[in-house]
């Protein structure tokens, strides 16, 4: 893809549009974000790295942010 291009086809998307898909690279970093705190906790636990008391830190922090990354996504403003 042209450098340039990809702000251009962003623009060209109705705003409806432009938030669907942010809401829905919003809940996809979320669920990114949750996936990686269990894998560290596990690592953790199994030991692979040094526990200071994170794993449960850590499910709590997974189990945080998918549950205020559903549908509570909205848009702000008005722009």
């Amino acid at each position: 893809m042209p450098p340039g291009r990809h702000m251009q086809d962003w623009d060209v998307l109705s705003e409806e549009t432009q938030m669907r898909l942010a809401r829905e690279a919003m809940q996809r970093a979320s669920e990114a974000i949750a996936n990686h705190a269990e894998q560290l906790a596990g690592e953790l636990e199994s030991g692979e790295i040094g526990d200071l008391g994170g794993p449960e830190a850590l499910r709590l922090l997974a189990n945080m942010v998918r549950l205020t990354g559903r549908d509570t996504l909205f848009a702000a403003g008005t722009a």
